[in-house]
């Protein structure tokens, strides 16, 4: 992996005149409009990076996107892997090392996600504060590399405490419904039943999706402070369950994007 990294960094360095990024921001299923408030001084598709795997949906645009966002200089990785895509994990979290290796300090991540809390309603904003992870593989799986991060990572506090609460405040003074929880990453590409719900509810779930927990496993590896949030797109209440299709979590997604993205640029200016 190390020469991989080495092999895909020099080849960004080199398309981006030696940009000098301060933080990453993972863009989610329906939420790549982040992009508009970005300065942008470089783009590379995925598909010309050395090493990095291409994504394989038709909703996710696949480049890195580089520039200046309210006065800080950002990575935006829009489009993100998936492990339903066929992809390993560490072939997913390859880009957040080498967002580190390129030198973020930060990482913001963003999802759509299913609701398990009656409370948390379709179109309302989640910031995570815990996860439990139901994929069948970790990103760590396998030898480990101790310059990358020690062998058996804490994860007591996998999201950075103080950006919860200051990303709280900002909720509220923009008055924007916006709640924290637990998410639960599932293998996906299809959705859950309602037993499965009903389950993921039962053992603490706010919140499932497909996505978020390896990267922000891998960031954890290597020291990133990590703030994630999850823009609800559909309810998996499993007494009242209805069927929802991939039109109604991108409509529902793109809805709610502009609250989301309000707080994430405000948020990403205090650091």
């Amino acid at each position: 992996m190390f020469q991989a990294l080495h092999e895909t960094v020099e080849y960004i360095r080199r398309k981006t005149n030696n940009f000098q990024p301060e933080i990453g921001i993972v863009l989610g299923t329906g939420l790549g409009g982040l992009v508009n408030d970005i300065e942008v001084e470089y783009q590379i598709m995925y598909s010309n990076i050395p090493n990095f795997p291409i994504s394989t949906l038709e909703f996710h645009s696949g480049k890195l996107i580089f520039g200046k966002l309210n006065g800080k200089s950002v990575i935006a990785m829009q489009g993100r892997l998936h492990y339903y895509e066929g992809y390993s994990m560490q072939q997913i979290t390859f880009p957040i090392r080498t967002l580190k290796v390129l030198g973020i300090k930060h990482l913001i991540v963003s999802n759509a996600a299913g609701s398990l809390n009656p409370d948390f309603k379709k179109g309302d904003l989640m910031i995570i504060n815990d996860h439990i992870n139901l994929q069948p593989e970790s990103p760590l799986r396998g030898s480990n590399d101790a310059d990358m991060g020690p062998r058996f990572p804490d994860m007591s506090r996998p999201y950075n405490t103080d950006l919860i609460k200051k990303a709280l405040e900002l909720a509220i003074d923009h008055n924007i419904r916006c709640h924290q929880g637990v998410y639960i990453a599932v293998t996906g590409p299809n959705l859950e039943t309602k037993a499965e719900y009903k389950y993921l509810k039962i053992i603490g779930g706010d919140a499932v999706g497909m996505s978020t927990v390896p990267e922000v496993i891998v960031a954890n590896h290597m020291n990133i402070p990590v703030f994630a949030i999850s823009v609800l797109t559909d309810e998996g209440f499993s007494e009242i369950l209805q069927p929802v299709s991939l039109e109604e979590i991108l409509e529902t997604a793109r809805a709610a994007e502009p609250k989301m993205t309000k707080i994430l640029i405000q948020l990403i200016s205090t650091l």
